[in-house]
């Protein structure tokens, strides 16, 4: 056992509570009930595990808690009265680890990290509980452990189509960080009333002697209609620095997973706060839903063609979360370039930046056009 655990009991410190300790400097580290090293989330297990003496214990998950969702319209309310202010999580923000003394340096939204002089997980306290931020609705942790993580990366190497040879044989390495990331999940209800025209093809024959040939016609008719649809989990990233194309890539998640907001989970491994405002995330929101109301109005209009004048989409009992989803990432370099692969780490899916070779999709398209030409040479001999 610690000194510094000995201290504290000596002082009639609680050291068996699953509560996380305080530092002076607004740090939060999780002490073993039985050791008093610091504990981290165990994928396996999902529980909180001691690696020095292997203890267990559970997450402290009120049971009888539920996610609900929160009314959208009411939180940019509170927002605007409590000023919200995103500076709070710019910057660089220095803590002292209650392990070792060190100093743990945050920059920028990263709430949850490792301490660089003794390895302690120590997260920023307070940034998810001030006033003037959104608290966190809930969590959905690790299921992917890093060994898999890592089998997961060599699988999608090797399935890489007009990758270079030398990047296939060398395959990708580096070092995995499993990073909660902060995302914004919009629900709402729609009414859409849309105009345009459906279009139906015919085939005629025109021209004579060598001219006459098929052409395809269409006959356009008007279409015109009214629906709702209703939304669930519009699922928006909401931090800067990372890729939203690779991010969209990881959907769907399994949502149905998330426990209500535990700090707990989060030990051991790095967490980021949201730096994209709650308005602007449903802005994105709106995007993907107006999207996905096109396709719709589309089949709505049927027809082998659509012609779309006109889509008006009313927005109604708007709510969201603020939810924490688990990912692994991995940044590798080849030749002078650096590529960033993530996984989402609840179902295995991998996205990433690859490089490409020239070469072989120079010799791919050549290969295309000489089947290509030999078609149309035995087609005009027949």
């Amino acid at each position: 056992m610690s000194d510094h655990v000995e201290e504290q009991q000596e002082a009639g410190v609680d050291t068996v509570s699953a509560e996380a300790r305080h530092s002076q400097a607004d740090g939060r580290i999780f002490p073993c009930r039985q050791c008093g090293a610091d504990v981290v989330f165990h994928i396996g297990t999902q529980n909180l595990k001691c690696p020095y003496c292997g203890y267990e214990q559970e997450l402290s998950v009120d049971k009888e808690q539920q996610l609900v969702e929160r009314d959208y319209l009411e939180m940019l309310e509170q927002l605007q009265s409590n000023h919200e202010d995103l500076s709070e999580t710019s910057g660089i923000k220095e803590v002292d680890c209650d392990a070792c003394g060190g100093t743990v340096v945050f920059e920028g939204t990263l709430t949850s990290t490792h301490c660089p002089y003794c390895a302690s997980p120590i997260q920023l306290d307070k940034i998810h509980e001030t006033d003037e931020r959104i608290k966190p609705d809930g969590v959905l942790t690790f299921k992917i452990e890093e060994d898999q993580a890592h089998r997961l990366v060599s699988n999608w190497v090797s399935s890489l189509w007009f990758a270079p040879s030398d990047f296939l044989k060398a395959g990708v390495s580096g070092k995995l960080n499993g990073v909660y990331l902060p995302f914004w999940t919009f629900d709402s209800m729609t009414f859409v009333q849309y105009a345009g025209e459906r279009g139906e093809e015919y085939r005629v024959t025109v021209g004579v002697g060598k001219n006459r040939r098929r052409v395809t016609r269409v006959r356009w008719y008007d279409a015109a209609g009214t629906f709702q649809r209703f939304f669930d989990d519009v699922v928006v990233l909401a931090c800067q620095k990372m890729s939203p194309q690779l991010t969209r890539g990881l959907e769907p998640w399994p949502l149905q997973g998330i426990i209500p907001f535990t700090r707990e989970s989060l030990a051991g491994y790095l967490c980021r706060t949201y730096d994209v405002e709650l308005p602007i995330g449903f802005k994105e929101a709106k995007q993907r839903i107006e999207q996905t109301i096109e396709q719709d109005v589309r089949r709505r209009i049927g027809g082998d063609r659509q012609r779309v004048h006109q889509i008006h989409s009313q927005f109604s009992a708007i709510t969201f979360k603020y939810v924490l989803l688990p990912t692994w990432l991995l940044s590798y370099r080849y030749k002078d370039r650096v590529y960033q692969v993530m996984i989402n780490a609840t179902t295995g899916k991998v996205m990433g930046e690859r490089p490409w070779s020239a070469w072989k999709i120079a010799f791919a398209v050549l290969g295309g056009l000489i089947v290509f030409l030999l078609f149309m040479l035995i087609f005009a001999g027949r």
